[in-house]
């Protein structure tokens, strides 16, 4: 169909089945904020931000920020180790089936060729057309490409510039990277914040955006959170009827992810940042969370999660309809940290053993049980969650059921209440059908099974340091 830029022709939107089926994404925080490796990606603000850690780390470093600032970074991100080839393999190796490279962040730096900025990675740092060249690695081995666009935060980013001698001051135009520097709003979730993006503004937001949109199709298309704005509502709409139209001039259906309530609902798919949804939901959703605890970008001090949690992760929001999109930071010169290598490898490797159960899965009747309550909501991700082998997590694929033990007993014996035996089929709320067989999905081995009035009993020889999952064949 042909959509219009208005919310009642974009109800009309149906996520792709290729999404709804991928379940697992890679994002990627590369770019000039990658130099600094200090803070997270938000340097290029915070650097100007007086008293935070960023700005007595610059001028020690760097020098004062009227003769070195975040421009000065541009010759310095070299990036003359990336091999998009190597990526795309281990993105592959790590089980995903897409992934979403920051095409141009709140810095202002777009990682694409741009006729509009020249700003940008083609002409300047690397002198690559990072994005192109990504694209079509990741697209020779099967997998989807995508892009995100941060551009309307660098409406105020560097505006903490203005308040002292820096390289940021009043004389910026529109050809500067800082343009337009404008006053930080107090509150970022202020749908109203003043001095609203002017017209100009958000028309070179447009263009940006129809640029990717014209000359790298990305299947994905990812905004953060300040689109929302009041006075960006007639742009999100007329950004998404194009989208989706250009898109299905190539016959494909695209996706946008946004934040909160940016999009009218049914419109494109909500993202959690950091986070989960506490429940199932009748409807795809996605959250993009990071290996790096403390920042998206690569920098020296991070904490990194372990395959496990990130696996846990994955699992439990599937088992609520969503997917996970996780994010690696790899370093200025272009190669990916050793700690996020580890990471992608151990979902990889588990995924090659259990993707029967995420892949192409769908949500069951009931999506979760056990003691461990997962907060819904955005940033709870900050620490590990403390599973047991009584938490278990539910997905329908294949005609079976999975059940995903989200932290391996040390006995090997499981219980798992909600596929007890019902004496009252009438009147059961939780499984009233008849189970055949039992295994564990790593390996395919049987193990043996009771169904009893507290619940499905199993044990098994099979241990791991990893989530287990159970392939349930039911009659």
């Amino acid at each position: 169909m042909t959509y219009t830029a208005d919310w009642e022709s974009l109800s009309n939107y149906r996520v792709p089945q290729w999404y709804s089926d991928a379940r697992f994404g890679i994002f990627i925080h590369f770019g000039v904020y990658s130099v600094p490796s200090f803070g997270s990606e938000w340097y290029s603000r915070n650097m100007y931000v007086k008293d935070s850690r960023e700005y007595e780390h610059h001028i020690k470093t760097y020098g004062p920020h009227k003769d070195f600032g975040y421009k000065d970074f541009i010759p310095m991100f070299k990036a003359e180790k990336f091999n998009a080839d190597e990526w795309a393999d281990l993105f592959k190796r790590a089980g995903a089936r897409y992934v979403v490279p920051v095409a141009e962040h709140h810095d202002g730096f777009a990682m694409y060729k741009s006729s509009i900025s020249k700003w940008n990675a083609y002409d300047m740092g690397p002198k690559m057309d990072y994005l192109g060249l990504l694209k079509k690695s990741v697209e020779e081995r099967g997998m989807r490409i995508g892009a995100s666009s941060h551009r309307i935060e660098h409406w105020f980013f560097m505006s903490k510039g203005r308040e002292f001698e820096s390289d940021i001051n009043d004389s910026i135009d529109e050809n500067s990277l800082y343009w337009p520097a404008m006053k930080e709003p107090e509150n970022h979730y202020d749908l109203f914040a003043e001095p609203a993006p002017t017209k100009e503004f958000m028309d070179d937001w447009f263009a940006r955006c129809k640029e990717i949109i014209d000359n790298y199709h990305p299947e994905i298309l990812y905004f953060d959170w300040w689109i929302q704005e009041a006075c960006m509502k007639p742009y999100l709409q007329k950004l998404a009827a194009y989208y989706y139209n250009e898109m299905e001039k190539i016959g494909k259906v695209g996706v946008i992810n946004y934040k909160h309530d940016a999009f009218a609902f049914g419109c494109a798919v909500p993202d959690v940042e950091r986070g989960a949804l506490a429940t199932a939901q009748p409807y795809i959703w996605q959250t993009d969370t990071a290996i790096g605890r403390r920042s998206w970008c690569y920098i020296e001090d991070n904490d990194y999660k372990d395959a496990e949690e990130i696996i846990c992760n994955l699992v439990d929001c599937v088992s609520k309809n969503g997917n996970l999109l996780l994010n690696v930071g790899p370093k200025p010169d272009g190669t990916i940290s050793e700690e996020d290598k580890k990471t992608l490898l151990g979902v990889g490797d588990w995924l090659a053993a259990n993707g029967e159960a995420i892949y192409e899965s769908k949500v069951y009747k009931f999506s979760q049980e056990g003691p461990t309550i997962t907060k819904g909501g955005q940033f709870t991700d900050r620490e590990k969650i403390p599973y047991t082998p009584e938490d278990f997590r539910f997905t329908v694929a294949h005609g079976n059921i999975y059940a995903i033990a989200l932290k391996a007993a040390d006995d090997g014996k499981y219980v798992i209440k909600s596929l007890g035996f019902e004496k009252d089929a009438a009147n059961s709320s939780g499984f009233s059908g008849i189970i055949d067989e039992v295994t564990v999905l790593d390996g395919n081995v049987p193990a043996s099974f009771e169904r009893k009035d507290d619940g499905l009993h199993i044990t098994t020889d099979f241990r791991s340091d990893l989530p287990v999952v159970f392939k349930i064949k039911t009659r």
